[in-house]
């Protein structure tokens, strides 16, 4: 009989329901552990084998995710990417992670593409100012993380708004009272976060707020850098900076250090992300961190939630993960 013993007779054998039996198997939902026990002394006994290609078709799950981001190349991203790749693949899934460049079609593709692949949720950076399509033309549980597209579902961010606030305050603590924000100039939530938290901290300290200290470029190491030298340029009197991200406040020290200006002496800066050549770099960057790993652990358990419900949104859940001053040499 060995091999030949089908699910309900291992429910009847063991004494409980045949659902009981699937869950057992299938590491899925709540049992016993004395209910574990019989089913799988029973299971080992006669040595049944779970028909992979069958449990997909029973449960309409391939047991797979999608994972979007903007930059796979960004150390931030690539963090969040590890995190969800460990917890995921502890819990028995497959990931295909797709990077989308920045680029709203490209991301489309990938959401055609993994759509395709019948996964079973969606793990999503987006670029998009709105995502309401997505929801119309696919029925696919989703969870965006660090940016807030309009119509999105369930989301997890930093506690951007927090982050900007830290960042500025430390400048002005340091004895900053012109001090510039770096931004990025695509101005997605995460950054419109971090520019209130800017605004907030000026206004607690009463340091006036001028918009023209607010300079939008891409979030590069190049631009950052011929952004700051074109603001020295330009003579503009500032004694303090504080970047959208850690490249850009790479970028920002190194014109500083080209032309002539020292940090912290003459000019402090604060970064955010907390990137390992923000702590290398001569001086090192005091920065903002977030918990990579924290983003990968919650937006996993997040949407095996939602993949187990059978829901595509969350009646927009927002889980806010908090932020950290790291305090090093540039202020």
């Amino acid at each position: 009989m060995k091999g030949k013993i089908s699910m309900v007779e291992i429910a009847e054998m063991s004494g409980v329901s045949i659902a009981t039996v699937s869950r057992v198997l299938n590491h899925n939902g709540r049992f016993s552990s004395e209910t574990e026990r019989k089913v799988m002394n029973i299971v080992n006994k006669y040595g049944y084998k779970v028909n992979l290609n069958a449990k997909g078709l029973r449960t309409n799950k391939t047991q797979s995710i999608g994972v979007i981001v903007p930059d796979i190349t960004n150390e931030f991203f690539a963090k969040i990417i590890r995190s969800i790749e460990t917890s995921l693949l502890q819990k028995g899934y497959t990931v295909f992670v797709c990077d989308s460049n920045e680029d709203s079609s490209t991301e489309d593709k990938h959401i055609s593409s993994l759509a395709a692949k019948d996964v079973d949720g969606i793990i999503y950076i987006s670029t998009k100012s709105d995502v309401k399509q997505i929801y119309k033309d696919y029925k696919i549980p989703v969870v965006h993380i660090d940016r807030r597209p309009e119509h999105a579902g369930t989301l997890i961010i930093s506690d951007n708004e927090m982050g900007g606030f830290l960042a500025t305050e430390a400048l002005i603590k340091d004895g900053c009272k012109d001090i510039l924000m770096l931004s990025d100039k695509n101005y997605y939530s995460t950054t419109r976060n971090r520019y209130k938290g800017y605004v907030d901290a000026l206004k607690k300290y009463s340091l006036p707020l001028n918009e023209e200290n607010v300079i939008k470029t891409d979030v590069s190491y190049a631009s950052s850098y011929d952004a700051i030298k074109k603001v020295i340029a330009d003579g503009k009197k500032f004694d303090g900076i504080f970047c959208n991200n850690d490249m850009m406040a790479l970028g920002a020290l190194q014109a500083l250090k080209d032309s002539g200006i020292s940090v912290p002496e003459k000019c402090k800066i604060v970064g955010f992300d907390d990137i390992t050549l923000s702590e290398i770099c001569d001086p090192p960057i005091t920065t903002i961190q977030q918990d990579t790993d924290m983003f990968g652990k919650k937006s996993v358990e997040t949407l095996l939630n939602l993949i187990e419900n059978n829901e595509t949104k969350n009646k927009n859940d927002i889980y806010v993960i908090p932020v950290k001053l790291v305090k090093r040499t540039t202020a």
